[in-house]
């Protein structure tokens, strides 16, 4: 939509009129709210475009894919611990039954921007292993993170992320379901390494997904990882 300018209002007045200072005043004061206002509206689909959008814009757009900013992720606890200097006896706070473990944190606006491709993807999924697989890898892949989708055929997906351990924000992610590709009925869950860099064990394989005895770790879930189960 192109908006137009106050220009071209008063290039229509007559060669009679144009001449006449207080008339040609008369014609901008009455039309210039009305050609700013035509111009507001017109900004507002590119402010609004999700690859241009900055701050509270991109706010508005995530409240549209139905995704919050914030996401959930673990506190630095102090909680009294034996071991774990600065935690002992006279140092550490004793943990209530209701003391918080997560908080929430918001996102840039590039990781958040990414992160509202990926659930608007999943919002228009058609329930997929394969297309499950490419919403995950869009995401995620941007970031050096490998996902690969395992249907273990009993109502089961995994989603399997080899080698380095991810970012805290990447891991509260994965742990919070920001991505919702779940089929109905079907259980998902995120598998990672329980030690960084190595692939996660399994049997019948041995490659830089999948290894056995001597190659692979333990799977374990990301809230493991971030110390929150």
């Amino acid at each position: 939509m192109v908006a137009p300018s106050l220009s071209d209002y008063t290039g229509l007045i007559t060669a009679y009129h144009r001449i006449r200072p207080k008339f040609v005043a008369t014609v901008e004061a009455s039309v210039s709210p009305l050609v700013d206002l035509t111009q507001f509206v017109a900004a507002l689909p590119a402010a609004f475009d999700l690859d241009a959008a900055v701050g509270v814009q991109l706010d508005i757009v995530g409240e549209w894919a139905g995704l919050s900013r914030y996401i959930t992720v673990p506190l630095t606890t102090p909680w009294f611990s034996f071991g774990v200097s600065g935690r002992g006896f006279g140092e550490g706070i004793w943990k209530g039954p209701l003391s918080p473990t997560t908080g929430r944190s918001p996102l840039d606006d590039e990781t958040y921007r990414n992160l509202l491709r990926a659930k608007i993807a999943a919002n228009a999924w058609d329930g997929t292993v394969e297309t499950a697989g490419g919403i995950l890898s869009g995401f995620f892949g941007d970031y050096g993170i490998d996902v690969f989708v395992e249907d273990r055929q009993d109502m089961h997906l995994n989603f399997v992320v080899p080698g380095a351990t991810p970012s805290i924000i990447m891991l509260s992610i994965m742990a919070g379901r920001y991505i919702p590709v779940k089929p109905a009925g079907v259980g998902t869950r995120y598998v990672l390494a329980s030690v960084s860099g190595a692939p996660v064990f399994g049997f019948g394989l041995n490659n830089s997904v999948i290894g056995g005895f001597g190659s692979g770790a333990w799977g374990v879930p990301p809230e493991y990882l971030l110390g929150i189960t």
